[in-house]
Parts: structure tokens; C-alpha cells; sequence
């Protein structure tokens, strides 16, 4: 009877470890490389409004076809699409049928940019991240996190939408939540944010930093390797934009999410990382 329990508590442990296994080889491969300490690379969702730019464009367009085609490349680790101007989840639908059905092996990793919850509010966000991974999508990017509080609240909603959120606390994980700070005093509390834990990636929107420093590249790149130094102690995942001329340094810096333009980027960037 004995010998018996042993061997029934043998075959129900080797199940658990193969359901736990099984579902994290159905996770795209971003997580795991995170995990390792490498570097990924990834591109912004591009925008097929064939329509010049210019005031009278109309809103962005994006297909099932677009996503196809980016999940054919063999280079890219993740898909990042912006919605952060403009909410459309019919967007978040076409990208999502386009990189085939989650779960799938080798499907690429696909985060979503949404509104601020500053300004879409606390309950719409809720029901955005929802809807987004109901959708197929594997994370959720909340930009402008002004400060502590938001932060908290940011996390809290992820929790709410009972999203299994990928960290190094729970590495079997299958979501991503993202915040981003994006002004000087944000930036600043790093520090504090870092440290609330139950995410995945914390990243220094550089740009709109810079433009609220005033154009003051240097002060917002010191901000930036703040939060990267923040990042790395508690590690989180920092995401950044990379292009030809600091792909390289950008991975040698420890950024393991790097948004770049082209697939010559990710070649030297993947040279860079021993990839």
C-alpha cells in the first residue's frame, strides 16, 4: 500500500511539473529569454494608413494581414502596438489574428500601448486590459504613471482583471504589465515604483521626458539610466527605443526589451546581446 501511495504521488507531481511546463512552452519565447537575462528585440505595430501624413490622414489603420506579415519574421521577439493616442480595439482584434492564435509555439510576444489611466480613468483602463488580453494580446503598456499612488493603482488593475502577471517573483507568469514614467518628477520616484513589485517592466518613456525637460537630452538620459539602475536591482524588464548607432551600447547598458526600426537593427543589436 505503501509502495502504492508513493508511486500515485510520484505520477500526480510528474503531471504538475508537466502541466507547469506545458504552459510555459506555450508562452512566446520573450519570456523566457527575460528570465536569462538576454535581450529582445521588438518593433511598433506599423500603421498601413497609406495616406500622407499630415493633419487630414485620418486615424491609423491596422489588418489581420499586417500582424501575418510580422509574424513571419524571424527576427523580431515582440510587437509593440501604440494605442496610447487613440484606443481601437479592433486593432488590438487584426494584430492578434495576424500573429496566429496564443499559445501557439513560436507566436510572438504582443504588448499594447493604451491611453493613460489619468485620463481614461481607473475603470476604463480595467476594462481595456480585459478585453485586450481576452483578445489574445500577452501585455498591457500603462504610460505618463505620474507617481507612487498610480503606480499602486496601475498594478492593482492587473490584479483585478486576474491576469497571471509574469516576474521574477513568479516566472511562470503568462502577462506582461508595463508602466512607463514619462515626466522628471515620476522619474525621480523610481525608486518607489520599482519597488512595489508584481510586474513585469518598468520603462523611462525618453522622448516625452526629454520634451518635458525642455529638450534637455542629457538630464532625461540621466533620468533613464536611473530608472534602468532601479530596474536591474529589482529585476524588472526596461524597454527602450533603440536605432543602428546605440543598438549595441543599449544592450551593454542591461536594456533586455529594445523597440528598433528595422531588421538591421535587430541583427546588430542580436550580435550585440550573443544572440
Amino acid at each position: 500500500m505503501r509502495m502504492q501511495r508513493l508511486a500515485m504521488a510520484c505520477v500526480v507531481a510528474a503531471g504538475a511539473w508537466s502541466a507547469t511546463a506545458s504552459a510555459q512552452s506555450t508562452r512566446p519565447a520573450t519570456f523566457d529569454l527575460w528570465a536569462a537575462g538576454k535581450a529582445t528585440f521588438g518593433v511598433f505595430v506599423p500603421d498601413e494608413n497609406p495616406a500622407p501624413r499630415g493633419p487630414n490622414r485620418g486615424p491609423a489603420v491596422y489588418t489581420a494581414a499586417g500582424g501575418a506579415k510580422l509574424a513571419a519574421n524571424p527576427l523580431i521577439d515582440f510587437v509593440f502596438l501604440n494605442l496610447e493616442g487613440h484606443y481601437d480595439r479592433n486593432a488590438v482584434m487584426a494584430i492578434s489574428e495576424g500573429l496566429g492564435k496564443k499559445g501557439t509555439p513560436g507566436r510572438k510576444l504582443m504588448l499594447v500601448r493604451i491611453p493613460p489611466m489619468v485620463e481614461a480613468g481607473p475603470a476604463d483602463t480595467l476594462v481595456r486590459i480585459k478585453e485586450i488580453l481576452a483578445m489574445g494580446a500577452d501585455g498591457v503598456t500603462l504610460p505618463h504613471i505620474e507617481n507612487l499612488d498610480q503606480g499602486r493603482q496601475a498594478i492593482s488593475l492587473f490584479a483585478d482583471a486576474r491576469a497571471n502577471v509574469w516576474s521574477a517573483a513568479n516566472p511562470t507568469g503568462n502577462v506582461v504589465a508595463m508602466l512607463m514614467l514619462e515626466d522628471p518628477l515620476a522619474a525621480a520616484g523610481a525608486k518607489d515604483i520599482a519597488d512595489i513589485g508584481g510586474y513585469s517592466v518598468l520603462a523611462c518613456g525618453i522622448g516625452s521626458l526629454t520634451g518635458a525637460l525642455k529638450g534637455d537630452r542629457v538630464a532625461a538620459e540621466k533620468l533613464n539610466q536611473e530608472i534602468l539602475g532601479e530596474t536591474r536591482r529589482v529585476k524588472l524588464v526596461n524597454m527602450i527605443t533603440a536605432n543602428e548607432k546605440d543598438v549595441a551600447q543599449r544592450v551593454k547598458e542591461g536594456f533586455l526589451g529594445l523597440l528598433v526600426p528595422n531588421d538591421a537593427v535587430i541583427t546588430a543589436g542580436r550580435a550585440a546581446a550573443g544572440r
